[in-house]
């Protein structure tokens, strides 16, 4: 074993757009796990737009500090223990942080079971596929013969809500930014629509891909977008606010999303945010779900694996520039 432990630093809160200038790469001492903590060796480091949200400040967890290790959940396997109930070459998720290894209260591991392929437990499995679920089946609550939408559709979360969608007999109507990822939804997740949000035509070509309105809105971004759908959102309409991807790295709009209050009272919606967290008391019963629906081969997972942990800043500027499909993460 190696000595020196690999970190990715967090130098500076960027007040604008992230970028490569704000990390930098710095080497520690091996940590040695306590009594009651075991020692980790990271094999897979979990993106997401949330990384940019914790820059801004506190959220459902404390702000991000600077000249401190990025913070990030990740799939690690125990090197060493010094806890009951842990031993080596267990599997576990914890939030690991950008680095090679970490020394962790047992009480913050979350044993899981061995799958292969390993990072299906990041994406489908992991907290992507678990927020799709709950969000979707507990907040959504879709019925069959309705029409669900959900934003940043090509993403770790999108995919997922669409296709457990189109399970539950909805039509499914996703929005993404780009040709390819619509054609892709259409042609290779089963979508019944897609709209390009680049375009520039998006209110318009939204009510063209549903019809007869919005029944489910599952809303990933925020902005302009939740903005557009909100107006087009049928009577005792369901929104689940997962994320707000729009306004991390840009700008955020001037005027916000309009017509809140007004449409949600009007148009009686419930309109509801949650943290997956939440939810895991019933991890289990939805793992089992979807990994029938995997095995069956009626859920299709897209995972976009980066190598190197010196390649983590870029790989997460990548994803909210937009360049994945289906859930990110760097194979450290």
């Amino acid at each position: 074993m190696t000595a020196v432990n690999r970190q990715v630093l967090l130098i500076e809160k960027p007040k604008e757009k992230l970028g490569l200038e704000h990390f930098r790469m710095a080497e520690a001492a091996m940590p040695e796990p306590k009594d009651g903590e075991a020692l980790v060796r990271v094999r897979y480091i979990s993106l997401d737009a949330a990384n940019r949200a914790w820059m801004q400040g506190a959220t459902y967890r404390a702000a991000v500090e600077t000249d401190s290790v990025m913070p990030g959940g990740g799939i690690a396997e125990v090197v060493s223990s010094k806890a009951p109930g842990l031993s080596p070459g267990d599997i576990v998720f914890a939030d690991t942080g950008w680095q090679d290894y970490a020394a962790l209260p047992a009480k913050h591991l979350t044993k899981l079971p061995k799958v292969e392929p390993l990072t299906h437990l990041l994406s489908v499995y992991g907290i992507a596929g678990l927020t799709a679920y709950f969000g979707l089946l507990d907040i959504g609550q879709p019925r069959a013969g309705e029409t669900v939408v959900v934003s940043a559709a090509a993403g770790s979360v999108g995919s997922i809500v669409g296709q457990i969608a189109k399970l539950k007999g909805c039509r499914v109507v996703g929005i993404a930014g780009g040709k390819q990822k619509c054609d892709w939804l259409v042609n290779e997740l089963g979508f019944d629509a897609a709209v390009d949000y680049k375009d520039g035509a998006l209110f318009k070509a939204l009510r063209a891909a549903a019809p007869n309105g919005i029944d489910v809105y599952f809303d990933n971004v925020g902005g302009d977008i939740l903005e557009a759908c909100l107006a087009q959102m049928n009577l005792k309409g369901r929104i689940a606010c997962c994320g707000a991807v729009s306004q991390y790295d840009r700008t955020p709009s001037a005027t916000g999303p309009r017509g809140i209050p007004g449409l949600i009272v009007v148009k009686r919606l419930i309109m509801q945010g949650f943290i997956v967290m939440d939810y895991m008391d019933q991890r289990d019963e939805a793992v089992a779900k979807l990994q029938g629906w995997v095995e069956s081969g009626k859920l299709k997972v897209q995972e976009d694996v980066i190598d190197g942990l010196e390649n983590t800043p870029a790989a997460l500027i990548g994803l909210l520039a937009g360049e994945n499909r289906g859930k990110r993460m760097v194979r450290v």
